[in-house]
């Protein structure tokens, strides 16, 4: 800006009311007030514009979400990419790669798309691949195909060292497909309309007692998992002490806390460049609030770590009506982890077709991996284990569900021309099975589901 001196132009007239040199210090302060205004008014501009205040969920990130039908009913077994690619997943890690042919379609764990001291045995991230399963099951129903799933069985890996690696992407499971008529579930509808939701959800209003059912009756259909679900009382309050514990413990943990945080992406520039992990979009903001989080310097992680904290207690947790944990038998067998992906995510859908928000709220579970994997006694996994109430069951996720009072906006995701690998299934799965044989484990068996509500009515 340059200098102002005490000579005016001839056009300006006086301040009103004010004569002589006050009246030229007024004007003065006016001009340098307007010259400062429309600096900070361009820079504000120009960072709004430059942190995305203007642009949320909008971009070549978001596009999957616009395009998932694709071509329609002709398209074939890329429809099931299409929608595969819009599941839910750990830390938005979209650990998913795909072979496709004719009939059949593989899916395969990316190696390099998982979240290390925070899932050391890949549990969450075989979770995250059953959530792509579930979407692509629906879409096979809308382009007239009867789809079959193999999973590929055996134990997930023990990490050899600091966390697990797997030199190249591996098949987890397969779909193979046969003509049918078509059937387009209400669920393949609301594909594109399920988001996290990390706001705070309605204060007074519970989940129906209806909805409650209809989990029990999703639950059920899957004989290896079960439900257990948590209104209020000591076992919800149990519940909502561990998850901040786990919360503290994950911050308090270097290798943890950085493995998540190399995820985030807090610039419409990471973001189109990533295409992936935890926006400040996805925070669960009211607009106002999120123009002025974008609008700030990047906080001290210190400062964050706490803000995640308190968040948990005092918004996630405080105002949830409805937590819920599913539980299995073992969390290591990996139909099992595939499983309950499948599951999670039609308990998504089913709760996005009813107007519920939804979150998972992992933490705990996570620190009892992390605790495993160190070879250290876990008193977390003991207090789970409680609120179970079944030493039969193992929690191998939890979530907190409710009306939403900030609608969630999507997630990016990276476009299916970069997952598609460019050589075709193979003929079955044969090398899979082989891996699992030299692992030395074999599928765990079915065994009987339910549900618990606490404090609930008997059915």
């Amino acid at each position: 800006m340059t200098q102002e001196t005490d000579n005016q132009e001839p056009w300006q007239e006086p301040w009103p009311g004010a004569a002589g040199p006050e009246a030229d210090t007024r004007r003065i302060f006016l001009k340098r007030a307007g010259g400062v205004f429309l600096l900070a008014a361009g820079g504000l501009a120009w960072r709004a514009y430059d942190t995305g205040v203007f642009s949320v969920g909008q971009g070549a990130a978001y596009e999957p979400w616009q395009t998932w039908r694709g071509e329609g009913p002709s398209e074939g077994p890329l429809a099931l990419v299409r929608a595969g690619v819009l599941a839910a997943s750990v830390h938005n890690t979209q650990p998913w790669l795909f072979r496709v042919g004719p009939d059949s379609l593989e899916l395969l764990a990316d190696p390099g798309r998982h979240l290390g001291p925070m899932d050391p045995f890949r549990r969450e991230q075989h979770v995250s691949l059953g959530c792509a399963l579930e979407n692509m099951v629906l879409a096979a129903g809308a382009q007239g195909l009867k789809p079959e799933v193999e999973f590929l069985p055996g134990k997930l890996a023990e990490p050899r060292a600091e966390f697990p690696t797997v030199a190249a992407p591996e098949v987890v499971a397969r779909l193979r497909f046969t003509p049918s008529r078509r059937d387009i579930s209400g669920l393949y509808a609301v594909i594109s309309r399920r988001h996290t939701n990390r706001g705070p959800f309605m204060a007074g209003r519970g989940v129906p007692r209806g909805t409650l059912w209809a989990f029990n009756d999703l639950a059920r259909e899957d004989q290896s998992l079960r439900l257990v679900l948590l209104e209020d009382g000591p076992r919800r309050a149990a519940f909502d002490r561990l998850t901040v514990a786990a919360t503290e413990a994950v911050v308090a943990d270097p290798e943890m806390i950085q493995a998540s945080n190399a995820w985030f992406r807090l610039t419409p520039r990471e973001i189109e460049e990533h295409r992936d992990g935890p926006t400040i979009d996805s925070f669960g903001l009211p607009p106002l609030s999120l123009a002025a989080v974008k609008m700030l310097p990047k906080p001290e992680p210190e400062k964050t770590h706490r803000q995640w904290v308190a968040a948990t207690r005092d918004v996630q947790l405080a105002t949830a009506p409805l937590v819920g944990i599913i539980a299995v038998r073992d969390p290591y067998e990996r139909a099992t982890a595939l499983r309950a992906g499948l599951f999670w995510q039609r308990l998504q859908l089913w709760a996005t077709a009813q107007g519920l928000a939804m979150q998972p709220m992992n933490q705990v579970v996570q620190v009892i991996d992390r605790d495993r994997q160190l070879r250290r006694d876990s008193v977390l996994a003991a207090g789970l284990a409680e609120i179970l109430g079944d030493d039969r069951w193992q929690a191998t996720l939890a979530f907190r569900a409710g009306y939403p009072t900030v609608a969630a906006v999507p997630s990016p995701r990276r476009g299916i021309e970069s997952l598609v690998l460019k050589d075709a299934p193979a003929s079955s799965l044969r090398q899979a099975d082989q891996i699992a044989e030299q692992s030395g484990f074999e599928p765990a068996p079915e065994l009987g589901a339910g549900i618990a509500i606490e404090d609930g009515p008997a059915r």
